[in-house]
Parts: C-alpha cells; structure tokens; sequence
C-alpha cells in the first residue's frame, strides 16, 4: 500500500496519484504560458482510438485578455472560488474520426474517454509540478460552444481551474469543510473479476 497524509492506497501505487485531488482555495499567483502548456503537452501524450486524439484544450491564463470570457463561463458558484485560479481551461472532444484506409471521418465512439484520459494527464502533470487542477461541469456549455468558437462536431465536456493550493480559509465555511482530499470506493466494489455478479 501506499500512504500520503490523507489517502492511503491499497496496493502499492506512485504517491503521484494520491497527491493529485480537486481544491477550491487557490493563491491567485500567476501561471506562465509554459508551465500551463507542459501540462497539456502531458494530455497530448494519452492514448486514444486509432491515434485519433479528439481532446482541444481551450485555455485563458488570469490577467490576460481572454480570461474574463472563460470566468464569464462559470456559475456563480464555481466562481466564487475558481476567481482565484491562475488558469482557466475548457476541454472539448471531436466527435468524429478518420482511421487509416477510412476516405471520410466516422463517428468515434470513444471520443470523451479519450479525452478524458488527456484530462487526467494533464491533471497528474500539474500535480507533479506543484499544481493542482480542478474539474467542473458547472458552466454554460452552450455558451462555450458559442463563445469559444467551438466547431460542429465537437462536444464540451468539461472546464478545470488550475492553480497552486491556498489557504482553505480565504473560502466560505461550508467550502471549509470539504477542503480536503476525497476518498475512494473500495476496490473490490469496482474491480470484478469474470464481471458483475449473475443477477439474482
């Protein structure tokens, strides 16, 4: 097993994982564009269907001129917190394929777990970099789509606000309470060998 100050595993797995979880109370300190661009380099390297790499991240960093637009994009709620984030971006994934020896694109049916997989690269990457990336899906997807210049074919599937961890205090107290890392279901609940149980 492994063991960090609030998560224990129970095989023996990269301390990495455990590290990585969602914060809210973030400094608020800017990020540079290579930092955050390491970060998606590492969601570049996921594994995807034919090599077909459906995951666009769309990003603004704090202070700069796109960044009001991405905030705009929260709810209220998420933004109560996430206006201390030092990046902001939004994951789409392109519905459509081309395998090789295909003439047109096709529908891909593992467009979101793909990018998914990029997602959690990029998250894991931050971590490694004394960073953390939070996901939401509490925004206005369909303004996204809009406002981004999302293509047809595409699907928003989810927003991150990245940044370095803060002091839980600078959040509301109900947020106080839950500014901890969450746990797991137990393993033998989502690892079933020769597949669910016959049904009774």
């Amino acid at each position: 097993m492994t063991k960090t100050a609030f998560r224990e595993s129970d095989h023996p797995i990269d301390p990495l994982f455990l590290e990585r979880w969602s914060p809210r109370a973030f400094t608020g300190e800017a990020i540079s564009e290579a930092d955050l661009l390491t970060m998606i380099e590492a969601g570049r390297w996921a594994a995807s269907s034919y090599n077909s790499q459906p995951w666009r991240f769309l990003y603004a960093r704090r202070d700069t001129p796109a960044w009001e637009r991405f905030f705009s994009l929260l709810n209220a709620g998420n933004q109560g917190w996430a206006k201390n984030a030092s990046a902001l971006i939004v994951l789409v994934s392109n519905s459509l394929m081309q395998p090789p020896g295909m003439e047109k694109p096709v529908p891909s049916h593992s467009h979101s777990l793909d990018s998914g997989a990029a997602a959690g690269n990029f998250a894991l990457q931050a971590t490694r970099m004394g960073w953390q990336a939070h996901g939401m899906v509490g925004f206005d997807m369909e303004r996204a789509f809009a406002e981004l210049n999302v293509p047809q074919g595409y699907r928003v599937e989810a927003a991150y606000a990245v940044g370095r961890q803060g002091d839980k205090a600078m959040l509301s107290e109900a947020m106080q309470a839950r500014e901890m890392p969450n746990q797991r279901r137990p393993l033998a609940e989502i690892a079933l060998e020769g597949g669910f149980p016959a049904m009774k």
